[in-house]
């Protein structure tokens, strides 16, 4: 289950002008890097050897069909990224999200150090604050985040600026994003939300949202498998109170989810309806998308059907 989140006021509410940008700044180098598209998936993170096998073949399986990054959810360790990039030779493999409160800085940053050396700069590491209920020790999140960030930097080798990017949702964590980071990568967004985004972070930042995909013709089954998913998020509220910055109400988060927030934050049907939501997403200011396959059970079930199918149909990295 992803752990992402932010703290901070609405997109679109703040009255800081970004700074200038250029196509020299990180977050453009690393758009370049990554393409267009990514995949997001919680099921190639497990820490029992005896799933080892398939996540590797699967993993080389995304780096061979041309995604150009593969973010790994469920709050990984640098470790259980190391596993992915020993498995694949192009793609960048990000965190989506690694935990603050779950990872010591001077580890992380140590780890980073040694895996970005060893893999040719392909190590992205995302990060984010969590979730009240998830941590036991949550406070003050946006003032954490700047810590954390303060002890990667005081590292005795710091990751860099450009390696690292934020989950975040609220104006204050994308500034930060901007300021202190490559850019960020929000989950649970909109379009809508995305075009407001860009507009905090400017032009240079990357902006790299996830984007719930069901690659499902039948629309009842489609949402039926959105609900059942996104119905682990509802009870959340730094996702429910930007949903309702953002224009939903109260009757959208009941029973999983009303037909508009579905068709708002997930993309439903065949390959091409798919591709032409990603490109609502792109257009409204995106730089990549972090695609993530639902399925019945998409924490244990590794979607490579799906992962064959979009892969002929979206914008992806390695020149694709």
């Amino acid at each position: 289950m992803a752990s992402h989140d932010a703290q901070g006021n609405t997109p679109g509410t703040t009255s800081s002008t970004p700074p200038s940008t250029t196509p020299g700044t990180p977050g453009r180098t690393l758009a370049t890097t990554l393409g267009r598209t990514g995949i997001w998936t919680g099921a190639l993170r497990t820490t029992d050897p005896a799933d080892h096998g398939a996540i590797r073949d699967a993993a080389a399986e995304v780096d061979e069909l041309g995604y150009g990054a593969l973010w790994l959810g469920g709050s990984p360790s640098p470790d259980q990224a190391a596993f992915l990039l020993e498995a694949t030779s192009r793609t960048t493999v990000a965190t989506g999200i690694l935990s603050i409160w779950g990872h010591e800085a001077a580890y992380v940053a140590e780890r980073h150090a040694a895996l970005d050396a060893a893999h040719g700069g392909r190590f992205l590491l995302g990060l984010g604050v969590s979730h009240g209920h998830m941590v036991k020790q949550y406070a003050r999140p946006y003032t954490a985040m700047r810590e954390y960030l303060d002890a990667l930097d005081a590292a005795p080798i710091p990751v860099p600026a450009s390696r690292r990017v934020l989950a975040a949702l609220g104006p204050k964590m994308l500034r930060l994003s901007r300021d202190r980071a490559a850019g960020a990568h929000p989950y649970l967004v909109t379009p809508e939300f995305t075009a407001e985004a860009r507009e905090i972070l400017g032009d240079g930042p990357l902006l790299a949202p996830d984007l719930k995909v069901v690659l499902e013709p039948d629309l009842d089954r489609a949402r039926a498998t959105a609900r059942a998913y996104l119905s682990h998020y509802l009870p959340m509220p730094n996702y429910t109170n930007n949903l309702l910055r953002l224009g939903f109400t109260e009757d959208d988060f009941r029973d999983g989810g009303s037909d508009h927030l579905v068709s708002s934050v997930f993309a439903l049907g065949d390959a091409e309806t798919i591709r032409r939501r990603v490109d609502e997403y792109l257009a409204a200011g995106a730089d990549h998308l972090a695609v993530q396959v639902v399925t019945d059970d998409p924490l244990n079930n590794i979607p490579l059907a799906e992962w064959r199918t979009l892969a002929e149909a979206l914008p992806l990295g390695h020149g694709g």
